[in-house]
């Protein structure tokens, strides 16, 4: 089913355009909020195997739990739910001001005190294995399959999850939940894909990529990724992150004349300067070239919700994958929210009052879980 929603007005106050970009440089998106029992811990996976055959010799995989977990008569976790990120950030980008209260407080649609929620940090982000702790270029090349292998073992082996309530994911953890359906098509029982589209990294969306890519390889500092200090010319190109993941109306009021757009250019390369890892932001825009989910579709046996902004640059209307798309997953749902002056383009991802809604009638549709189902005291781990 597809469904054009109305994106009404969402009572956010309007981001200072230059502020995401050290949101995005930084991993940093406001204090976290208090939720119940919220914790933070690692996975260390000796010899970790990637899909290309090399190995990390040790992989640290890191997550923050929110909630806890209840079980069913046999034991199970029945209340977990899986919620996954996007390229630039790390799990607890979902604890920002504009997204934890609308998802994760009483009486929201993944309210902490009913299901057990996991943020990971993918491999390669936040405190989970990347090439900045020491083996730079020598990090082996991971692509998404080898971050969704990531999650994986932290549910099943780092907190032995057996089966999901749901799967979440915005911009590239929209993109993995697809992969997740797909790859474990028993695991879960819903999924919600929030800006991202099911077909693989081209066009515009890989052209922008690249250039970021190619900059930061020809940054003369870079010397192959074995720099001894961080360089400083590729951040120069940075920007283009911002342009291309905020509306052009959100863009035109930051700036509405050249002068401004000059400052404005100004501003956002400097918000980057000595705060991003070249290496890093590399080995990000790269993971993306093993994406292809639309071959398998009709893989999927989980209830589906996707979940579109109608002004998002990376993953256009124009292209009119959608429909079909969904059309090749049972029973699967799509909402296009419209383009207003309260959406950001990609970047609307982070006001979850834009979404919301829809997650909250998805959520009710998969049922009760079972520390609601029963009124039971959730069990600790």
């Amino acid at each position: 089913m597809t469904t054009t929603a109305s994106a009404g007005r969402s009572g956010l106050p309007r981001a200072i355009f230059a502020a995401w970009a050290v949101a995005f440089a930084t991993g940093a998106a406001g204090e976290p909020a208090p939720y119940p029992n919220q914790h933070e811990a690692d996975l260390v996976v000796a010899g970790f195997r990637l899909e290309s055959g090399a190995v990390l010799p040790e992989a640290r995989l890191h997550y923050t739990t929110l909630g806890s977990p209840h079980r069913d008569a046999n034991g199970n976790i029945d209340n977990a739910v899986l919620v996954l990120h996007g390229t630039t950030g790390t799990g607890k980008q979902f604890l920002a001001p504009t997204m934890g209260p609308e998802l994760f407080a009483p009486g929201a649609p993944l309210d902490a005190a009913t299901y057990f929620v996991v943020l990971t940090d993918g491999l390669g982000r936040g405190g989970s294995s990347k090439p900045s702790d020491g083996l730079r270029a020598r990090f082996p090349r991971y692509g998404y399959g080898d971050v969704v292998e990531g999650q994986y073992r932290v549910v099943t082996e780092g907190l032995g999850i057996r089966h999901l309530r749901a799967v979440i994911g915005t911009s590239m953890g929209g993109m993995q939940t697809w992969m997740w359906g797909e790859r474990h098509p028993d695991m879960m029982d819903g999924l919600v894909a929030v800006a991202s589209q099911p077909i693989p990294v081209s066009g515009r969306n890989a052209l922008w990529r690249r250039l970021l890519i190619e900059a930061i390889r020809s940054d003369p500092d870079f010397k192959g990724g074995e720099y001894d200090s961080e360089p400083t010319q590729f951040t120069k190109v940075l920007p283009i992150f911002n342009i291309m993941t905020e509306s052009v109306l959100g863009q035109q009021r930051e700036a509405p004349t050249n002068a401004e757009a000059a400052k404005l250019y100004g501003r956002l390369a400097a918000n980057y300067a000595s705060k991003v890892d070249a290496n890093d932001w590399l080995y990000w825009f790269d993971s993306s070239f093993d994406y292809d989910p639309y071959p398998r579709l009709g893989e999927i046996k989980a209830k589906l919700l996707a979940i579109n902004f109608a002004d998002d640059a990376l993953n256009p209307v124009e292209l009119g994958v959608m429909e079909p798309a969904i059309r090749r997953v049972s029973g699967a749902q799509f909402v296009l929210v419209p383009a207003s002056p309260e959406t950001h383009g990609h970047q609307s991802l982070r006001y979850a009052k834009l979404w919301r809604p829809y997650l909250a009638a998805f959520m009710a549709e998969l049922g009760p879980s079972g520390a609601v189902a029963e009124h039971a005291t959730p069990t600790g781990r």
